[in-house]
């Protein structure tokens, strides 16, 4: 049997159609991806604007402008700056340890809508921040949202989509979240003309927009038909509600599955424990290292410092700006094409040919910046260039991979009675290792240079190996017999045999 494999015999299709009332409620969820994509477009832009830099961060404006004899790797080398951008992640982290239990309890519409409440809240007070203390607090707010908003949207999104177009429903959540970058990256480049150097604040309070669209928007969400017979609500209702979302009568098979899954899911006192036994295995493994693997693709130091970086070989400030639009609109034509692709030919694939070409870009770049770059002066015009078409070619890679699948396939991989914790371990281990790179990456610049790519490259090849040999297909089997998959993989068949 091929590696990775399944026969697909084995699984059933639950019927149903692509209905309005599950498209609109899609989309107002994925309102969470959009508050996602513009913190991570927003924050790269504003911390390489100079009057924000100049009124928080003073130290690092003086050596970006007057130190001549410091490397240009080093120039925004700056612990506070970078904690500036972690501190969301970390708090985002912590959040999403007790949203899990919150998204069980109560479900996983009024996760989102206190999601989108604490996010509300940090922007407001973002964009009024008067000191670091008040900026570093606001992105603190900003971190308890995501935390919440990440727990909950793509669970949402996941059990609303018929199984059959679950993938591009669920890659619609990464898709949001590039449109919410570009969004951000094209306020960025409006913002930084703005005179007297206010427009920082404009960009750091419209996240506000989006997230009171998903909070308005939750109060009408209809709750998952899973999460309701999870909740103990009355199978007849729910019934009514999942023929109204899949626009068909019969839907006696579906509901008797979601029925026996909750059932197993009541009888798990300790989801966190229960996630811990043999027969989880494999989810628990995908829950640390698809969202580990996700953040050492390096595409976060693309995501939060691209300015940054391509100010850090010579180009001016409304440059490096315009130049993360242009990123940002290929991350998100790329990832409309994965929604298109996914459920036709398969997330390994899409896996398996973004990793390559991510591979192949990073070690173009690298090259450029170790022969190119040194520690004064700047890279000329036409190797520039050349470095930013081959960003692209790399946002581009990870816009039909690893973006959208990395929470595509933790959010359809655990049955119902561990899939609140196991999205609470995926949303936590993203978080960790987000706020680990964001901390660490201008360090790291300073001191491993142009080595720096080549570490991440060396990442990329490691986790496509793993695609490779331990990640099955999901594609089309319906996600309350997702466990099957396991069964029928050649090396996680003989951990999960005695289930």
């Amino acid at each position: 049997m091929a590696v990775g494999s399944m026969d697909m015999a084995s699984t059933s299709q639950y019927g149903g159609k692509i209905t309005t009332f599950v498209v609109l409620s899609c989309i107002t969820a994925g309102m969470g991806g959009v508050i996602f994509g513009y913190d991570i477009g927003v924050s790269g832009g504003v911390t390489s604007m100079d009057s924000f830099l100049k009124k928080f961060f003073p130290e690092v404006y003086r050596r970006m402008l007057e130190d001549k004899d410091i490397s240009n790797y080093c120039k925004f080398d700056s612990q506070l700056l970078t904690a500036f951008t972690s501190s969301l992640y970390i708090a985002g982290l912590i959040s999403s340890i007790f949203a899990s239990r919150f998204t069980e309890a109560f479900g996983r519409r009024r996760s989102m809508l206190f999601g989108g409440a604490a996010f509300v809240a940090g922007a407001a007070l973002g964009g009024a921040a008067v000191n670091l203390f008040m900026g570093i607090f606001a992105r603190v707010l900003l971190g308890v949202g995501l935390g919440f908003a990440n727990q909950s949207v793509p669970l949402y999104l996941s059990e609303m989509a018929p199984s059959k177009y679950r993938g591009a429903f669920s890659n619609g959540f990464q898709l949001l979240v590039g449109i919410g970058a570009l969004i951000a990256n094209f306020i960025n480049y409006g913002a930084e003309k703005i005179r007297d150097g206010w427009g920082w604040r404009i960009s750091i309070a419209l996240a506000a927009v989006p997230a009171s669209l998903l909070t308005l928007g939750a109060l009408f969400l209809p709750e998952t038909p899973n999460s309701l017979i999870q909740q103990g609500k009355d199978p007849q209702k729910v019934s009514a509600l999942l023929t109204k979302i899949r626009g068909i009568e019969n839907v006696d098979q579906e509901l008797e599955d979601i029925i026996k899954a909750s059932d197993a899911s009541k009888a798990v006192k300790h989801p966190f424990k229960k996630i811990l036994e043999r027969r989880y295995r494999p989810q628990l493994v995908m829950a640390f290292l698809i969202p580990f693997f996700q953040q050492v693709t390096g595409i976060n130091v693309i995501a939060f410092y691209n300015p940054i970086l391509l100010r850090t070989i010579g180009m001016a400030e409304s440059a490096s700006l315009l130049s993360s639009v242009m990123t940002g609109v290929i991350g998100t034509v790329s990832t409309f094409i994965s929604m298109i692709l996914v459920d036709r030919f398969g997330r390994r694939i899409l896996f398996l040919v973004g990793g390559v070409q991510m591979f192949i870009s990073q070690v173009i770049v690298g090259t450029i910046v170790a022969t190119q770059l040194q520690d004064q002066g700047s890279v000329s015009k036409d190797y520039a260039y050349l470095m930013i078409v081959f960003i692209c070619v790399y946002v581009a890679g990870f816009g039909w991979s690893w973006g959208p699948l990395g929470w595509l396939v933790p959010s359809e991989i655990f049955p119902l009675e561990i899939r609140s914790a196991g999205q609470s371990i995926n949303v936590a281990v993203n978080f960790l290792f987000t706020s680990v790179v964001a901390q660490t990456f201008l360090a790291m610049l300073c001191h491993m240079k142009s080595g720096l790519f080549f570490f991440f490259a060396g990442w990329l090849v490691v986790m496509t190996v793993f695609v490779y040999l331990f990640l099955p297909e999901t594609k089309n089997v319906p996600i309350e017999k997702i466990d099957l998959v396991w069964k029928d993989h050649w090396f996680w068949k003989r951990i999960v045999a005695n289930k």
